[in-house]
């Protein structure tokens, strides 16, 4: 059958048995995702449809830096987190460095970026098709935020699961302000690359296993939510 079988067949099993250490990994890679990314909407929502709506001098520098701001690199953003939580950082006397919270802090900065850009677009889009509408009614600014964030309810889950994506798939950032830590920083990928390079392929395999299914589940969701949008707009 081969190593690379027999390492799946055992990667399987480890799965099904519910090891505790395993579900103990994967349950703090969601637990610090999930937050990661709940705080990045609750950043990268409101900025992104506020610079959407407004107009001012160097509006089109604060897109650029923002966009490009999606493509920051995890582990220049984990290495900017350690400074800034290090004993001799700004914030080392918090003592958040080498914890869950920390890594929650530089996932949300790796993801909030890509929220508040999609989230601009989304809405500018938006208030293209309906500006001159939600003008004739007086909507105040808060009222149109909240109207066209609701109307773009769809693109905007896709837009979370995106974010959900790339949080849950980060390892350089997290390895550095989390340390990978047994059973307090230890999360899927971070796992997956200690496992490898010891050779212990059945907890590695079996990480991978539910990394990707986490990964195809994401993207199956966000094809669906694309679909019904659309059959939402036909019928409109």
């Amino acid at each position: 059958m081969g190593e690379f079988g027999q390492g799946l067949i055992n990667a399987a099993t480890l799965i099904v048995s519910f090891d505790s250490d395993f579900l103990g990994i994967v349950g703090l890679s969601l637990r610090v995702s999930l937050s990661a990314v709940v705080i990045a909407c609750l950043i990268g929502f409101p900025l992104g449809a506020l610079l959407a709506l407004s107009r001012f001098p160097g509006r089109g520098a604060a897109v650029a830096v923002l966009n490009a701001l999606m493509g920051l690199p995890p582990v220049v953003v984990g290495l900017i987190v350690f400074l800034a939580l290090s004993r001799s950082g700004p914030f080392g006397v918090l003592g958040l460095l080498f914890t869950p919270t920390a890594m929650i802090i530089a996932q949300t900065i790796l993801v909030a970026p890509i929220i508040a850009a999609l989230t601009r677009q989304t809405v500018e889009d938006l208030w293209a098709e309906y500006g001159e509408h939600l003008r004739s009614l007086n909507a105040t600014r808060a009222d149109t935020i909240a109207t066209l964030l609701w109307d773009g309810r769809y693109s905007l889950t896709t837009t979370v699961l995106a974010g959900f994506g790339r949080a849950i798939a980060e390892v350089g950032a997290v390895m550095i302000v989390g340390g990978n830590i047994d059973n307090l920083t230890r999360v899927m990928t971070t796992a997956i690359a200690l496992e490898t390079s010891k050779g212990n392929l059945e907890m590695a395999l079996g990480l991978g296993i539910v990394l990707l299914v986490l990964a195809l589940t994401v993207n199956g969701v966000s094809q669906l939510i694309g679909a019904s949008a659309q059959r939402q707009a036909l019928r409109a």
